[in-house]
């Protein structure tokens, strides 16, 4: 799956941060030890907990100053924990969420913790799993820390830290070695080491007192990195907390029963049990998105206008094809349908009601199932389609290929045009550009002023006037409160009577006819 690495400022640093889904609910993940944005995706249990993840919310997720794609610190003089906590304030306002459900994992929930009573007001709920207010105690008085750097001086970049963390994997040869590339990409074996020292040496005991704002604690049963107990202990001293074991051996949120896990958090974040039946529909979905020629720069305000005349167009023209738009996002937008070839019309119909601006669409659309537990559609489907539309060039309308095959008889031509990968799906998604057919001229030239007009019915004739008057099929069904499926038939009807090929040739003739060049 293909997603965007952004950038946020923090202070001096750039935090790497990424966006994925469209759910109403923001859900921040402040990872653990290590991470790396782009390599997280490579394993199919992470990628499989992010998908999850974003498939109920807008799932935004970084990497820690000094980690992965962000900017590096002086494993010397490492910043405090108060400091790094700024991070997530900063990743949350280059991603524009004012509040959001945080999920800190391992070491994350202390930062997810001091955030939460540092801003109450951009917190909407806790979620903490594997961690504990003393371990850091239970490390120092113990040789567990001292093992751990050893093992991080001696074999760091191999996959072998697996050993206090998730035992047993270190023989998932294929998992083993995707670790070993995690932690090259991470970190430094130095930094590794300042991080392990730091992170020991945290304590959270004196904010627990502070947090109100609803908390769901997860810890597995034999979690070989933090003790059980110690979960249990946090909820006891966290107010309006809830505890729930999960059984499991391993520490790592994405790693073992990540469904579950997933369960879990998704009824906590949306009220829905996992178990309790969802609304699912057959949809088809159209998504557009608003382009710029290469080298041209719009205004903020420009672009604002742009893509509100496009919001407004993409909404006139969805109804008169039967369709509603379900989502407005900046220059995005989500129309539904209820079959595939009327969301294609819609998408060509919009496309030629942008032709000539500078301001251009790419589309995509896509049939499944979707959801409608929450205000919009969201899941699966949402992602392809969105997908696809970010694959489109300007003024092209792309398409599963399922998606065309259920257009057969439509008069509807696609052209295939490669594939997608998801790391969510098995297989690639094929995916289809549908094709224009541009009218031409007629072979035999008929001299305009012989065209006999009297055989058009009273509607073809309004509409011809109104296309010879410049107007688009989109623009004639507005005006004529009629479909543009209507409008189309219309047109074809007037080609046929008058012996024609070409809008423009029909239009010149309805001129001549009155008497205008």
């Amino acid at each position: 799956m293909h997603v965007r690495t952004r950038y946020a400022r923090s202070g001096d640093l750039r935090i790497a941060y990424q966006v994925v889904g469209h759910g109403s609910v923001d859900l921040v993940f402040v990872p653990g030890f290590i991470s790396n944005l782009e390599i997280n995706w490579e394993d199919p249990g992470y990628a499989r907990f992010l998908g999850r993840l974003s498939a109920f919310s807008r799932l935004i997720h970084f990497d820690k100053r000094g980690t992965g794609l962000s900017d590096r610190v002086d494993p010397g003089n490492l910043p405090d924990l108060r400091t790094r906590m700024k991070d997530i304030h900063a990743v949350m306002d280059a991603a524009g969420s004012g509040r959001a459900v945080l999920l800190g994992a391992s070491e994350g929930a202390a930062m997810s913790l001091l955030f939460c009573a540092a801003y109450p007001d951009r917190t909407r709920a806790l979620v903490l799993y594997g961690v504990s207010d003393s371990s850091h105690r239970q490390a120092a008085a113990s040789k567990a820390l001292d093992r751990f750097i050893n093992l991080i001086e001696e074999t760091w970049g191999t996959g072998r830290s697996l050993q206090t963390l998730a035992p047993g994997l270190v023989q998932d040869t294929q998992f083993c070695d995707w670790w070993g590339r995690l932690e090259r990409f991470s970190a430094s074996p130095s930094a590794a080491i300042a991080l392990a020292r730091m992170n020991a040496d945290i304590d959270i005991a004196g904010v627990l007192r502070e947090i109100r704002a609803p908390t769901l604690i997860l810890h597995r049963t034999d979690d070989p990195h933090v003790d059980l107990a110690a979960g249990r202990d946090l909820a006891r001293r966290i107010a309006s907390s809830s505890f729930v074991e999960l059984p499991g051996n391993t520490h790592p949120i994405w790693t073992g029963d990540v469904d579950r896990v997933a369960d879990v958090i998704e009824e906590f974040v949306t009220g829905i049990p996992p178990f309790q039946e969802r609304q699912r529909v057959l949809a088809t979905l159209l998504s557009t998105r608003l382009t710029r020629p290469p080298g041209y720069r719009f205004s903020d305000r420009r672009w604002s206008e742009a893509a509100t005349n496009l919001r407004e167009r993409l909404e006139a023209v969805a109804r008169s094809f039967g369709g509603t738009v379900v989502r407005w996002e900046g220059d995005r937008g989500l129309a539904r349908f209820d079959g595939p070839a009327k969301a294609i019309r819609c998408g060509l119909a919009v496309a030629e009601a942008c032709r000539g601006r500078l301001e251009r669409l790419a589309q995509g659309v896509h049939v499944g199932e979707v959801e409608l537990s929450q205000a919009s559609p969201h899941g699966t489907t949402v992602m392809i389609a969105t997908a696809i539309a970010d694959s489109a060039s300007a003024e092209q309308v792309r398409a599963s290929a399922v998606t065309a095959e259920l257009c057969a008889g439509s008069g509807l031509r696609f052209e295939p045009c490669g594939q997608i990968r998801f790391d969510f799906l098995d297989k690639p998604v094929a995916i289809a550009c549908v094709a224009t057919v541009q009218h031409l001229e007629s072979a035999r030239p008929v001299p305009p002023a012989s065209i006999d007009l009297g055989c058009l019915s009273e509607r073809e004739r309004q509409v011809l006037e109104l296309l010879a008057g410049g107007l688009s099929n989109t623009e004639i069904a507005v005006q004529l409160q009629i479909s543009d499926h209507t409008i189309k038939r219309h047109v074809a009807n007037i080609l046929g009577k008058l012996d024609m090929s070409s809008r423009m040739g029909a239009a010149a003739a309805y001129l001549a006819s009155r008497g205008r060049p």
